[in-house]
């Protein structure tokens, strides 16, 4: 054998060596792990608190990179705690009547759409003008729902959260009445009440001002009603019948404890000096 042949064979065989002791060594460790990751997905599989336990892990240490590299919390699922929708869904009707409204109180569209919704959605259960809902709303609040007046009324309908703290139980407590559709809702509740007290739309207004017992409501009756046929012309819906209904005088006969039917009148009580206070303060907000 030439004497080169005596030295690359060994170095041949030195590297065949290393080679097949290379490939020896892949070949087991993919068998290692290929059996690691069959036994932890059986495990995972087993286990299911072990699988969600990390899926929570993973998510947050996700979330951490996000928020570390966006500099602000991240919440995908935010977009469903808003009070919007988009108008051209609505009906048409409900489209310009949620139109309009952004237009003058200057509120986006997409909340609005929203609220005009679900007024009309209430005031077909509550056999209530959904207009004159959103009438009141407009002269009440201007469609803030985070509106709070000098005597306490709170949110879009401005209710006395105070008074009317059991209505919220539903809603999970007082705190709900920042919540546009609670408010909204309770609202309603609260404005149907007073109409069926009163026997009349004119009148269950001055009830839901807290003037019915008052010589004047501080002419809050006149702007929810002129406000409630400017929308409905506005739209093309034409006047509404409720401009002629006509609220009791007052008198000194006590006020019964009941609801009368709707045909029925209820006579007030005098007013107090605390009545007239806080009707002379909510008039200051109007």
């Amino acid at each position: 054998m030439p004497a080169s042949g005596k030295f690359f064979a060994p170095a041949r065989t030195f590297a065949t060596d290393v080679v097949n002791g290379f490939l020896a060594i892949t070949h087991n460790g993919f068998a290692l792990l290929g059996l690691t990751v069959a036994f932890m997905a059986i495990t995972l599989f087993a286990r299911p608190d072990l699988r969600d336990a990390g899926e929570n892990r993973l998510r947050g240490w996700l979330a951490e990179r996000h928020v570390a590299e966006l500099g602000m919390p991240v919440e995908p699922a935010a977009s469903e705690r808003a009070t919007a929708i988009n108008p051209k869904d609505l009906p048409k009707e409900q489209a310009a009547v949620a139109y309009w409204l952004s237009k003058k109180y200057r509120v986006a569209p997409e909340p609005l759409a929203a609220l005009v919704s679900e007024a009309y959605e209430l005031g077909k259960s509550n056999k209530l003008d959904p207009t004159l809902i959103l009438a009141v709303m407009a002269i009440e609040s201007s469609f803030n729902p985070f509106a709070q007046s000098a005597v306490g009324a709170q949110g879009l309908m401005q209710v006395m959260t105070t008074v009317h703290t059991e209505k919220y139980e539903n809603f999970g407590g007082r705190n709900a009445a920042f919540d546009p559709v609670s408010n909204l809702r309770v609202g309603v509740k609260v404005l149907k009440d007073c109409i069926a007290r009163a026997g009349s739309v004119e009148g269950g207004l001055r009830y839901y001002v807290g003037a019915a017992n008052l010589p004047s409501d501080g002419g809050y009756a006149s702007k929810v009603l002129a406000e409630h046929q400017r929308l409905r012309l506005a739209v093309g819906l034409g006047t509404a019948p409720v401009m002629t209904a006509k609220a009791a005088a007052p008198s000194a006969s006590p006020a019964p404890l009941a609801a009368p039917e709707p045909e029925a009148t209820v006579k007030p009580e005098p007013a107090t000096t605390a009545q007239i206070e806080q009707v002379a303060m909510r008039e200051s907000t109007l």
